[in-house]
């Protein structure tokens, strides 16, 4: 199953697992954002008048907010001693699509959540940082004598080779 959707005035065709760049977004990263449909193909059936395509919902999860590579501007006018040159680097957000209508990508598989600093990133914007676990001096000093005799074991194995 697949969809055309419209987004920064260029269509793009998605099915759910897609990544793709478009114009920047108000999002923040870990969002999800519904994208306007204007055709559906479900493999049988082609639904291509907006109106019936929009009741389906293309759902995407912003996965970054970045910039694009440098377009250069020149500008120059022959025979006047006129020119300029400018760049331009267009605002762009990634998406990943998750789903298109009823079919779900699983949410395993998605993107951002195989990246831990996109995550660290999220958790740190919204302040929701998870605390850790305060251990005894019992504990601690159990973990240190364990990893004590994993430092002796591989010192024994690099002497003996």
């Amino acid at each position: 199953m697949y969809a055309i959707v419209k987004t920064g005035g260029k269509q793009y065709k998605v099915s759910p697992g897609d990544i793709l760049s478009i114009e920047k977004l108000d999002a923040a990263v870990g969002d999800e954002v519904e994208l306007p449909v204007i055709c559906v193909v479900d493999g049988e059936n082609i639904e291509a008048d907006p109106a019936k395509a929009g009741e389906t919902v293309v759902t995407a999860l912003v996965i970054d907010q970045y910039k694009g590579k440098k377009q250069l501007v020149f500008k120059f006018k022959k025979r006047k001693g006129y020119k300029k040159l400018r760049g331009h680097r267009q605002q762009l957000t990634k998406v990943q699509i998750i789903a298109v209508g009823g079919e779900v990508f699983p949410e395993e598989k998605r993107v951002w959540l195989t990246r831990p600093e996109k995550v660290e990133a999220v958790a740190e914007a919204e302040d929701v940082a998870e605390p850790e676990e305060e251990k005894s001096i019992e504990e601690l000093a159990e973990d240190l004598a364990g990893a004590a005799e994993v430092v002796e074991e591989a010192a024994e194995k690099a002497d003996e080779e």
